[in-house]
């Protein structure tokens, strides 16, 4: 696309690719209809992060200033660029703000953040339909308090999401093979060793092979990928550093079949889709038609991130203390961490069989209480 500037009288151009005409052409009619109505061809086909940056004073006109920086921008820049930056403005929709919003749910991300996220997103959008950009804020999430409640309750006992045993798990990932449609040996791979490591698919997609300690079978993990504007970037870990990760036996075999198929490339990815490309949830999703596939083998409960759960409920039951689990899991609060310890009901019982003998001795607690029937 090319144009004149009424102003400067200079012919600045925009271009794009498509995979089809008819793509090309709705494009080409939205900056059409966008400059009839005086909005710039560039702001018209601008990401929500450019628009955003370019219109953020605008957007948060008539707010407080401490509601604007303390809330607003970090929720901003935090949460939706990451999630929706790269997206153009014009293609935001309430599905990818609701998906967004869910992921940020299953994250963790606090109650009042997912609100100054939404708020954030809103009044950009807001600033983008007076600017005649679009023609109205299609973000209307509703019912993601009612979500966030459920996922505090499932997070209460993340031990319920969890896959029961080694064969259900290898029989989930030959199920999700089968049902891809190049039946990509990478996808049940990618599901094992991530039950089998406790992590994100997002810290499996970040793992190189140089990662990878084959003498000690260790797994230094030091990043994961995620979405960021411009697409799929790698960063630093959730808790910000990096934690050791043991190997099982396992899976070593599928690992040493990974760093083979890598060529030994140290700087290589362990895990690539069936194209070369980086894994994400998203594509994993799509390609193994995993809906389907779970509630086919009995597990319909069971989301991506419930390979984690699985894998610290099996460590924990493993007999794993609570502080070499909670550096595997990297959480920072024990709290979390102790969600995963087996509720040991007998065990408990005889701790209070052995307070009532304790009280009931006078000789082990002469000026402690002594008990008696009432009747």
């Amino acid at each position: 696309m090319r144009w004149s500037d009424p102003v400067t009288k200079s012919r600045p151009s925009k271009s794009a690719a498509f995979d089809t005409r008819e793509e090309a052409e709705e494009w080409v009619d939205r900056i059409r209809r966008a400059a009839a109505r005086g909005v710039d061809p560039k702001t018209a086909t601008a990401t929500l992060n450019d628009y955003g940056d370019d219109n953020w004073a605008a957007a948060m006109r008539g707010l407080e200033e401490k509601t604007v920086g303390d809330a607003y921008l970090p929720a901003w820049r935090r949460r939706v660029v990451p999630a929706l930056g790269h997206i153009p403005v014009t293609m935001v929709t309430a599905g990818l703000a609701d998906r967004a919003v869910m992921n940020w749910i299953a994250e963790g991300v606090s109650k009042s953040a997912v609100k100054n996220s939404l708020a954030a997103l809103s009044r950009v959008l807001d600033q983008a339909v007076r600017d005649e950009v679009i023609d109205r804020n299609r973000v209307e999430v509703s019912g993601w308090q009612r979500q966030y409640e459920r996922y505090e309750d499932e997070l209460d006992d993340p031990r319920s999401l969890a896959l029961p045993d080694w064969a259900a798990l290898t029989r989930l990932a030959d199920a999700l093979i089968a049902a891809s449609s190049d039946n990509y040996q990478g996808w049940g791979d990618v599901v094992v060793f991530a039950a089998c490591t406790a992590t994100r698919i997002g810290e499996v997609s970040g793992c190189r092979v140089r990662d990878i300690d084959t003498d000690q079978w260790i797994w230094r993990l030091r990043r994961q990928t995620s979405p960021g504007p411009g697409g799929l970037k790698d960063k630093g870990t959730k808790g910000k550093r990096s934690r050791r990760i043991p190997i099982i036996e396992d899976i070593r075999p599928l690992v040493l079949q990974r760093i083979k198929a890598a060529n030994q490339d140290p700087d290589a990815r362990l895990f690539v889709g069936p194209r070369g490309g980086r894994i994400q949830t998203g594509v994993l999703h799509k390609a193994t038609h995993w809906d389907k596939v779970v509630t086919k083998v009995g597990y319909e409960h069971l989301r991506r991130h419930g390979l984690r759960h699985t894998g610290l409920t099996w460590f924990a039951d493993a007999g794993v203390p609570l502080h070499r689990l909670q550096q595997i899991a990297g959480h920072t609060d024990p709290r979390i961490t102790q969600r995963y310890l087996h509720p040991d009901t007998e065990a408990l019982q005889n701790d209070g069989n052995l307070l009532s003998i304790h009280l009931r001795a006078p000789q082990r607690s002469p000026n402690g209480p002594q008990l008696r029937i009432v009747q």
